[in-house]
């Protein structure tokens, strides 16, 4: 469907995290020749070439199909973290909201979907040495994340039966981070209380080494360049995204300049639970147990087919959000706003 003025690409979730760089990759690529960004709410951003559309996944109103109508491509990044004490409410988001996506793909012939999966959907796994795509996609039941991630791998698994003529690319990142994030982050994972403690180091004499606590981050503009690839090439199917090294304690404590001191998982747990069922961490303690047990994971096939490579180590990404807590960075969109606390 491409023409000569350049193909046209869809984008939900186009205002948050990943969106935000997704969009603006995509708008500078010279053979992109339009980019329609759905969000809830409209931004005050105006990239080249790029157009809003405020559109709910939630809502069985929304005609998907209609906004995806002449579009090469639809990159699906839309997703919602909260209420992590109501979990129908992001099932509806999330899980059937995907599934409106997926379903509106096929009504408007769109021939390329690109669909954000994540480390979360792997079932668990090793700690001391990584897996490649074929890891099982089973997630980890208790949490919410997980288990919708997992979701709508087996509903990609029925989508790809029925739709062969579709071609599906499944992008399975690390946790993500940029200096922009960080005001986001907080409000979503961390809450009111925790930007003081992060902001300030010296208030960390010591860091919880925590057993399991392992794990992989990347820089969101770099998993944004690995959107952009597999929008322009013709891949199919699963790519693990991380950066490097792990990330665990002893990196953490470098970092931040504290020294790891050994902290048993249910200790760990019980401070978390109880600050998450008096409302004080949005994060919940399902969400913890299952990041104990994520695989690492390896990106050799991001590396062979789509020729990626992070730009960022996982140490410059973490400095980098860090600062971004310290100033309150944001961008110009509701989900990114800025806010400096603590």
């Amino acid at each position: 469907m491409s023409t000569s003025s350049g193909s046209r690409i869809v984008v939900t979730g186009a205002t948050g995290n990943v969106g935000t760089s997704v969009v603006r990759l995509l708008s500078e690529d010279p053979e992109v020749g339009s980019v329609r960004g759905l969000a809830r709410r409209i931004p005050d951003w105006s990239p080249a070439r790029t157009e809003w559309s405020a559109v709910d996944l939630a809502s069985a109103q929304a005609d998907l199909a209609e906004e995806f109508a002449g579009a090469d491509t639809v990159v699906h990044l839309a997703w919602a973290f909260q209420p992590t004490h109501d979990p129908a409410t992001t099932w509806r988001t999330n899980v059937l909201g995907s599934i409106r996506v997926f379903e509106a793909v096929a009504a408007a012939k769109v021939p390329t979907l690109v669909h954000a999966s994540s480390v979360g959907a792997y079932s668990p796994g090793p700690k001391e040495h990584a897996v490649d795509e074929s890891w099982p996609t089973h997630g980890w039941p208790d949490a919410a994340y997980t288990r919708e991630k997992a979701y709508l791998e087996r509903a990609l698994d029925t989508f790809e039966r029925d739709h062969p003529a579709v071609r599906v690319v499944r992008m399975r990142p690390a946790f993500l981070f940029k200096r922009e994030s960080a005001s986001e982050q907080r409000r979503i994972f961390g809450g009111r209380f925790l930007p003081g403690q992060l902001a300030r180091p010296e208030l960390l004499p010591f860091l919880p080494d925590i057993p399991g606590l392992r794990v992989q981050a990347l820089h969101t503009d770099d998993a944004a360049r690995a959107y952009v690839l597999a929008v322009r090439s013709q891949v199919r199917g699963a790519f693990n995204l991380a950066g490097e090294p792990p990330v665990d304690a002893e990196l953490l404590g470098e970092l931040l300049g504290a020294r790891p001191v050994r902290l048993p998982r249910t200790a760990a747990r019980s401070a978390i639970a109880a600050a998450w069922g008096l409302h004080l961490l949005p994060a919940s303690p399902h969400l913890f147990d299952a990041v104990l047990r994520l695989p690492l994971m390896d990106c050799t096939r991001a590396r062979t087919e789509l020729g990626w490579y992070p730009e960022h180590t996982a140490t410059e990404v973490l400095e980098e959000f860090l600062h971004g807590m310290q100033q309150g960075a944001g961008a110009p969109t509701e989900p990114m706003r800025g806010r400096k606390v603590g």
